[in-house]
């Protein structure tokens, strides 16, 4: 092809190009497809073909040093493939959770599992879930773990614990920057603990005055569940008596023997006895004396 382009310098020098970029796309095609690509080793022809044809002023500096040793491979060096080395363990996301959503998750949902995991009997008093809309920090002053229009308990803590971590920059009440999450939580939780013990005192000071003015109360929650207690205790002790009284007059039987005279005997071996007494009375009670002979050997 380069032959052929060679004869063609001047009018027909863009046919002689469009021909030599054909041969150059055909070439890459080849190579695309997994043949060689010997246009590395071919430097030297193609940069000679040019010159004679007059594409390049010059020959390049290296035109007579590969003509002289050329090279015995490529001068392209291609990128190794990269293998992913891929654990067998490892799972791949199965198309069906792509589109599934992320789990929300906020930061009132740690600070209620560190509480509520160490005051558990919390989540056992009574509680109305409509008094609390998730917008309590907008319309409460949570500087104080006591609210006048809602009662103490364990969302107290978890907003009074915010409030230290973060402040409420829209009261211009900025956050301490010492302020740590235990410090925080320390500090929330003993003035939880200082109102549970003044609430109390209030109730057992009413209680006292009430009774002191005539007033009379049945029993409390922890009487009937004591008596109820007891109750229980004494059924299973008669229970237990009854069961070891049992067990030792199995092991008393197991040990203790009866005589054979005393033994009471069976309707057919009562029979069988008071024939063979017949048998014994008409026996002797002696042998048969021995007849001839001496009686004593000299």
């Amino acid at each position: 092809m380069f032959e052929s382009c060679l004869g063609w310098i001047g009018g027909t020098r863009g046919n002689c190009r469009a021909q030599v970029e054909n041969m150059t796309s055909n070439i890459e095609g080849e190579r695309l497809m997994g043949r060689f690509d010997f246009r590395p080793q071919r430097v030297h022809q193609t940069a000679s073909q040019l010159f004679a044809s007059e594409r390049i002023n010059h020959l390049p500096s290296w035109h007579e040093v590969i003509g002289t040793i050329p090279p015995a491979q490529t001068l392209v060096r291609t990128q190794p493939l990269q293998h992913q080395e891929r654990s067998r363990r490892q799972r791949t996301t199965k198309p069906s959770k792509l589109f599934q959503p992320q789990r929300v998750v906020y930061e009132e949902d740690t600070l209620r599992k560190n509480f509520f995991g160490d005051h558990p009997w919390e989540l056992a008093r009574p509680r109305v879930v409509l008094e609390n809309d998730g917008r309590d920090a907008e319309r409460k002053d949570w500087s104080l773990v006591t609210q006048p229009d809602r009662p103490i308990d364990g969302e107290s803590v978890i907003q009074r614990q915010i409030f230290l971590l973060h402040g409420n920059p829209a009261k211009g009440q900025p956050p301490d920057p010492q302020m740590t999450p235990a410090k925080a939580y320390d500090q929330a939780r003993k003035e939880f603990y200082e109102m549970r013990l003044q609430q109390d005192i209030e109730r057992r000071v009413a209680r006292e005055e009430a009774m002191a003015t005539g007033a009379y109360f049945g029993k409390t929650t922890l009487q009937i569940g004591m008596e109820l207690e007891d109750k229980i205790f004494e059924e299973w002790k008669a229970w237990a008596t009854a069961e070891v009284v049992r067990e030792e007059q199995k092991r008393a039987a197991m040990y203790t023997g009866v005589d054979n005279d005393t033994a009471a005997l069976p309707e057919g071996e009562q029979e069988v006895e008071a024939a063979l007494g017949e048998l014994d009375s008409a026996i002797p009670a002696k042998g048969q004396e021995a007849l001839g002979g001496a009686a004593i050997r000299p």
